[in-house]
């Protein structure tokens, strides 16, 4: 299916991390922030993901982007305000690399709504890498997943965007 401005295109923010099952890499989201209503409904109704709507915003400026995003969730509020920017032209993540091991995902691993656990498969092109650096004002996504992160610079990259196809879940 095509992609539809005003249905496939919004804001999205995630806190994951990355498993093996079967010795077949993928990634688990402790949540997905994501400035659709119709998406959010949509991933939870039929993936049970823990997604949540959030009031979110991003700004070019000049090479610079500004991105906010606010989740008013009673148990799980999270804010996210920073900016950020490219430093470079973009590549492919080099294999073996650990932008490679970030990237290159392709399922995801989660429970479905009676609790057992499913493989989702995806297919993209390489991610279009390129470095960035990132100024962080506020951040609580990984403390409302109940994650620490340590303080510690941020390894952070960069891509303008980014299509994906996805299969039907299937036991895991």
């Amino acid at each position: 299916m095509p992609s539809l401005r005003w249905i496939s295109e919004f804001p999205e923010l995630n806190v994951r991390t990355y498993v093996r099952v079967n010795d077949k890499p993928g990634i688990y989201f402790f949540s997905l922030d994501a400035g659709s209503t119709l998406a959010v409904r949509a991933a939870r109704s039929l993936l049970n993901l823990p997604y949540y709507s959030a009031a979110m915003s991003v700004v070019s400026d000049g090479d610079r982007i500004q991105y906010a995003s606010r989740r008013d969730d009673d148990v799980k509020a999270a804010i996210l305000s920073a900016s950020y920017r490219p430093l470079g032209p973009p590549r492919g993540a080099i294999r073996g690399s650990l932008e490679y091991f970030l990237t290159e995902r392709y399922c995801l691993y989660n429970l479905d709504h009676r609790g057992s656990p499913y493989r989702l498969e995806i297919h993209h092109p390489p991610w279009p890498l390129q470095p960035a650096e990132a100024e962080f004002t506020r951040n609580t996504m990984p403390a409302a997943a109940g994650l620490s992160v340590p303080d510690t610079p941020p390894l952070v990259h960069f891509s303008r965007r980014q299509d994906m196809v996805a299969w039907a879940p299937s036991p895991v």
